[in-house]
């Protein structure tokens, strides 16, 4: 017969590793940065959590008093859904940024998981964006300059924005790179993961010589974690041996909870806080916040 006390304790210990951290979680307290921040959460690489990370961190920011802002740029609106704002044909957002030259300000909508959350939709126009931007002039930096016009007559102050943007280096993504001074990088924890942040990290330093002198690769934040297995525990060391300042200490397991979040039109910070992988999102957040800027 199995041991009920042998399968049970192992739950146990989770719980109350999973309360101690909720209760630092609650304890912490976070300073809002000297100016806004803009963040790009970038990797070329699909499915490595990037709307995932975009959403929770920001979610988790919020709840800690900061005022935060996520720019969808992808034409798949999954940030919008998971945040809770509607973002079907008719909903004007980034598309109508980029194309039309609309304010950031007029399209902003506040996400009902928090009052300091708020989101710029994404509508499926955004999959023709980069053909109708061809004759725009600088069009590399049509994010940049309306950001930064929402970010100086916004009141109160916008803490932090993050731009969750589409897994291709092409325009759209040029945009978040050139509109943001730091870049946040979700890998997963699989093979070849630090072959693609290579290829990701020698891009970034394109358009940084190109276009944008003050972007850097300011945090690297490692997902889909599996404790059981000797792969994700090689990755990790292999990622913070090769990034040491950037990797932060937070590290994302994989987690059903995150994944159905979204289906209910919320974060997971909202859906299950006390969950591992909310917790994790949670210490994320305010271990990037407490960094402050490289």
């Amino acid at each position: 017969m199995t041991n009920p006390s042998g399968i049970q304790a192992p739950i146990m210990r989770e719980m109350t590793l999973n309360a101690e951290r909720a209760r630092r979680v609650d304890q912490a307290i976070l300073t809002p940065p000297a100016q806004t921040r803009i963040i790009t959460i970038s990797n070329q690489k699909g499915g490595v959590g990037k709307t995932t990370t975009a959403v929770n961190v920001a979610a988790a920011l919020a709840t800690k008093g900061m005022r935060v802002l996520v720019v969808d740029l992808d034409p798949q609106g999954n940030a919008s859904t998971a945040l809770g704002v509607e973002h079907h044909n008719g909903i004007p957002g980034s598309y109508e940024v980029l194309v039309d030259g609309d304010a950031v300000a007029d399209l902003v909508k506040q996400s009902p998981e928090h009052p300091n959350l708020f989101c710029l939709p994404a509508s499926i126009n955004l999959a023709g964006a980069e053909i109708d931007m061809v004759t725009v002039q600088n069009r590399e930096q049509v994010l940049a300059k309306a950001l930064a016009e929402y970010v100086k007559t916004s009141e109160p102050r916008v803490d932090f924005v993050f731009i969750d943007s589409p897994p291709s280096l092409g325009l759209l993504t040029v945009n978040a790179l050139v509109a943001a001074t730091e870049v946040l990088v979700p890998i997963q924890c699989e093979y070849y993961a630090l072959e693609g942040v290579t290829q990701l990290v020698s891009n970034i330093e394109r358009v940084k010589k190109a276009l944008n002198p003050a972007l850097q690769v300011s945090s690297i934040l490692l997902t889909m974690f599996d404790n059981r297995t000797n792969l994700s525990t090689d990755v990790a060391n292999e990622v913070r041996k090769y990034f040491p300042k950037e990797t932060l200490g937070a590290t994302i397991p994989r987690s059903v909870r995150l994944s159905e979040a979204p289906s209910y039109g919320q974060t997971a910070i909202t859906f299950d806080p006390k969950n591992s992988g909310s917790l994790a999102y949670q210490e994320a957040a305010i271990e990037l916040a407490q960094r402050g800027e490289h």
